[in-house]
């Protein structure tokens, strides 16, 4: 039976893996992908915990709610990141993140 305990491994895990590639990488879309990624490790905690949370026999959603609100702010945050990369690629001609040392022109 899966417990509470896998579902946070495996939140850990990929948070871990978030963190690290947001460290290490230089590219600024695997960076991106790497928040996402790490955005959706507390989404995964968040419903585990409510799914765990018992109330007379219910899980409790109130986290479940709280998680469509983030994934709201997530697509949010993808229309305006991507444009925001799209437009330093434009004028940097680069995704590094070494090319983007100042944001004047």
């Amino acid at each position: 039976m899966i417990t509470l305990n896998h579902y946070l491994f495996v939140s850990g895990i990929l948070f871990a893996i978030g963190l690290t590639g947001v460290v290490a990488r230089r590219n600024i879309l695997t960076i991106y992908m790497c928040l996402e990624m790490m955005l959706s490790a507390a989404n995964l905690t968040l419903v585990a915990f409510s799914r765990f949370h018992l109330t007379d026999g219910l899980p409790d959603y109130n986290a479940q709610a709280l998680v469509f609100f983030t994934i709201t702010v997530a697509a949010a945050e993808v229309a305006v990141g991507l444009a925001i990369i799209v437009a330093l690629y434009r004028t940097k001609h680069s995704v590094d993140v070494g090319a983007v040392d100042n944001l004047k022109g």
